[in-house]
């Protein structure tokens, strides 16, 4: 894989995305299985399986999980966005955009 020097900002900018994503994953693993509050439901037996689905009630999530789960999805869209059209992109050799973006996901 080709070495590319990427400009400190970029890096930056891969390196809060990666954090963001990993705070978003262990909040949303914290999260009641539905936002507003829901009654429990049991399925049916699955096809070729003993396993019956099922789930708890759910008491919803709270205001201050809402506004969590809020903050986060805007700072990935914006992250995202500052990662995605950074002008370095544009200074590559055609052909070598998609290895530069890989090349940066494992360096940051």
């Amino acid at each position: 894989m080709a070495d590319f020097d990427f400009p400190t900002d970029l890096r930056d900018a891969q390196t809060r995305l990666h954090q963001t994503w990993s705070a978003y994953a262990d909040l949303c693993r914290t999260l009641p299985w539905s936002v507003e509050p829901a009654p429990g439901w049991e399925g049916d037996k699955q096809l070729h399986s003993d396993r019956i689905g099922a789930m708890p009630d759910s008491p919803g999530y709270t205001d201050h999980q809402k506004e969590e789960v809020a903050q986060l999805r805007a700072l990935l869209v914006e992250l995202s966005a500052t990662v995605s059209a950074h002008p370095y992109w544009g200074t590559l050799e055609r052909g070598t955009v998609v290895a530069a973006r890989m090349a940066l996901k494992s360096a940051a």
